[in-house]
């Protein structure tokens, strides 16, 4: 055991590391676990539907991967060159709109990688809304965290940094 005054400023030192370490490990940790679901949760509070891209026919504008943010918008004022969502049966599809047919209450679309416009015209009652932006990348992270097992790996994510900002208190009580 060491009794100099050096040993003792080391052991005090050493025993402020830690719980230092503890403690920004776990802010860093709940951090990213905010950062992950904040785009999606600030876009639906504004009124914005999310959607994971998962085919190719918006690329290169809008590639696999992607995030798109689609909001509301009144069929007859979407122009031609804009990218819309739309429901086609139970699955949402983003594609440009070629003609806004507002007599016949439809719009011709065509995906961006498609050598054809789409063979069947989208009827306004089909219309999602108008993309107003998205992200590469952010779709995958965002569809494997919010699968049932993506869930669980975020919420004990979030437990372990909860609990090292538990044992750094601990750890500076006990000093």
């Amino acid at each position: 055991m060491n009794n100099s005054p050096e040993g003792h400023k080391a052991d005090k030192r050493g025993g402020k590391l830690l719980p230092a370490l503890c403690n920004i490990f776990g802010i860093l940790i709940l951090l990213s676990v905010i950062f992950l679901y904040l785009p999606v949760t600030v876009a639906k509070l504004r009124g914005k539907e999310v959607y994971n891209v998962v085919s190719g026919s918006m690329a290169p504008e809008i590639p696999v991967g992607s995030v798109i943010y689609v909001e509301p918008a009144a069929p007859e004022t979407i122009a031609e060159e804009e990218v819309i969502a739309f429901y086609s049966g139970s699955t949402v599809i983003a594609h440009r709109v070629v003609k806004n047919r507002a007599g016949e209450g439809e719009f011709i679309t065509k995906g961006d990688a498609n050598e054809e416009n789409d063979m069947n015209p989208v009827k306004y009652a089909e219309l999602v809304g108008r993309v107003s932006w998205h992200c590469p990348v952010m779709g995958g992270l965002l569809e494997v965290s919010t699968s049932a097992v993506g869930k669980v790996y975020i919420v004990c994510f979030a437990a372990c940094g909860a609990m090292l900002n538990i044992l750094a208190g601990r750890l500076r009580a006990n000093r």
